[in-house]
């Protein structure tokens, strides 16, 4: 399911925007957006097609159809440990704008969230975006010790919540259950929401264990919003689809009034819906063999890296994305990701502030998630453009 023959690069120039296939010159390789190369499940589309079929293509309930939330949230139950509530939880549009709407219902102007540094954009995105001050907080690469006591400093009068994302993106951290404890215990101790990004959550590597924070405690899930997707796992990005979970009833509630999914403004699409289904109820195989050749897609490229002049990369314990420290180069993450694209015909993505936040300088991010030949040949092109130097 996941050899070279399985990539349709025809198809990929043709539909894979977001700085992928479609948006690069002829001859690019892009190493770049955080999605699949791999077509979907085949459970998946046969599914869109049976429902299709009967071209009767109504308005769906607006917390999103029964079987939906019934299959969510058994994956919750069973995979994730936490006691979840098909009435808690519905669909919307893309993990994304779940970020956006649990900032968008539980922060106003002047109020603080901490994010991590470095972390994807949308956080501070959102945050911003409905008035407020992201604070971020530097969490080191690999298996160093979060300092939760400088956590804690950054706590004011005006902190309503802390975002966390696990996995980590763009560094791959797996944040331990010990880690998770303190984490939400600073929450408790300081009335604080926790908004827990679990979009990754699928995608970890032995000897890695992923845990979600609001299976640690009945205190802790109280105040725990959690938001997640389908694109990492399956290959469902074009559809824009994401869940996001509440425990606390008023915080659903809230959620869904802000939502307006009881409008006509703001829905998850029906086709969407029984694609995720399918998805979590069908498509176990192919996710644990989609996870099996990153395990050996991960491993090739933290080497070959590693043999590049003046890169040093940290195996990442989850997401498919690699972040290369490239100040041995003397040069700039900007430098190298237009070198990079110029000389070595590789699109990658830099450690910019607006990608990831001021400690990303000195990175640079590539996804692995296409096959062994693809990202041999550009892994091969990075070390050989810069070697020659």
């Amino acid at each position: 399911m996941f050899d070279s023959s399985s990539v349709n690069l025809d198809i990929l120039k043709k539909r894979a925007y977001n700085l992928r296939w479609a948006t690069v010159p002829e001859g690019v390789i892009p190493l770049t957006a955080a999605d699949p190369d791999f077509p979907s499940a085949p459970e998946i589309a046969e599914s869109i097609i049976r429902f299709t079929r009967d071209r009767y293509l109504s308005y769906g309930p607006p917390a999103g159809l029964p079987e939906f939330k019934e299959s969510v949230a058994r994956f919750f139950t069973e995979k994730r440990n936490i006691p979840a509530r098909p009435d808690l939880l519905f669909p919307v549009d893309s993990a994304a704008f779940g970020i956006y709407l649990i900032c968008k219902t539980f922060l106003e102007k002047g109020d603080e969230a901490i994010i991590f540094d470095p972390v994807d954009f949308l956080f501070r995105y959102s945050i911003e975006t409905v008035g407020a001050t992201a604070i971020p907080f530097g969490i080191p690469p690999g298996t160093d010790q979060v300092d939760f006591e400088q956590m804690e400093a950054l706590i004011t009068a005006k902190t309503r919540m802390i975002c966390l994302c696990n996995p980590l993106n763009p560094t791959g951290k797996v944040f331990t259950p010990a880690e998770l404890s303190r984490l939400g215990e600073l929450a408790c101790k300081h009335d604080l929401l926790i908004l827990s990004d679990e979009i990754w959550s699928d995608i970890v590597y032995e000897p890695y264990v992923f845990t979600s924070i609001a299976s640690i405690s009945p205190q802790i899930r109280d105040r725990t919003i959690t938001v997640t997707g389908y694109s990492k796992s399956y290959g469902l990005a074009g559809l824009r689809i994401g869940t996001v979970m509440a425990s606390n009833e008023a915080h659903f509630k809230k959620l869904f009034e802000a939502s307006l999914h009881n409008s006509t403004i703001h829905g998850a699409n029906v086709l969407s819906q029984v694609a995720v289904t399918t998805a979590l109820d069908e498509c176990g195989y192919w996710l644990e063999g989609f996870v099996s050749h990153l395990q050996k897609m991960k491993d090739l490229t933290v080497q070959m890296l590693n043999e590049t002049n003046g890169f040093k990369c940290i195996a990442p314990e989850g997401c498919y994305v690699a972040f290369a420290n490239i100040t041995g180069t003397k040069r700039t993450s900007k430098q190298i990701q237009e070198l990079l694209f110029t000389e070595a015909k590789v699109s990658v993505v830099p450690g910019l502030k607006e990608w990831f936040g001021d400690g990303a300088e000195g990175y640079i991010r590539l996804s692995f998630a296409t096959s062994q030949a693809i990202l041999k040949e550009g892994l091969s092109r990075i070390k050989q453009t810069i070697n020659s130097l």
